[in-house]
């Protein structure tokens, strides 16, 4: 039980990070989408539905390109990543599922998004981004 008390508060942290992170991104993405580089490091890499986009500047293209959007969470989930995995950073594994609906398009489509979450100097950033539709 004493293991489990000291985990409590780090998954807590985790789901906390995760849940603020994820209504800042999909709302920053389907209403603001040009402001979206702060959340991505220099690092970054993100696969958009087999794209693929290293670095902040090719992740900010590659975003641009994805037509406007509108998406509907129905399910979130937070991890804490281990600083033995992640290179002693503070980490979190934050997965989404839902539907996205894109600018001129009638039907959704289903989709989940995994992120990896690391913290620097108190601030959280997409080290790792992976969308794909499903279904």
């Amino acid at each position: 039980m004493a293991a489990l008390a000291t985990v409590a508060p780090v998954v807590e942290v985790a789901c906390r990070a995760g849940e603020e992170f994820v209504h800042l991104y999909y709302e920053t993405l389907d209403k603001r989408r040009h402001v979206m580089a702060p959340l991505y490091s220099d690092a970054s890499q993100l696969l958009w539905n087999g794209w693929n986009a290293h670095g902040l500047a090719e992740v900010m293209q590659l975003l641009q390109k994805v037509p406007s959007s509108e998406h509907t969470l129905s399910s979130l989930d937070c991890q804490p990543i281990p600083a033995s995995a992640s290179g002693g950073a503070s980490s979190v594994l934050v997965s989404t599922e839902g539907q996205v609906r894109y600018e001129a398009e009638h039907n959704t489509h289903h989709f989940t998004q995994q992120f990896v979450l690391s913290e620097h100097e108190g601030v959280w950033r997409i080290a790792s981004d992976c969308f794909r539709f499903v279904g």
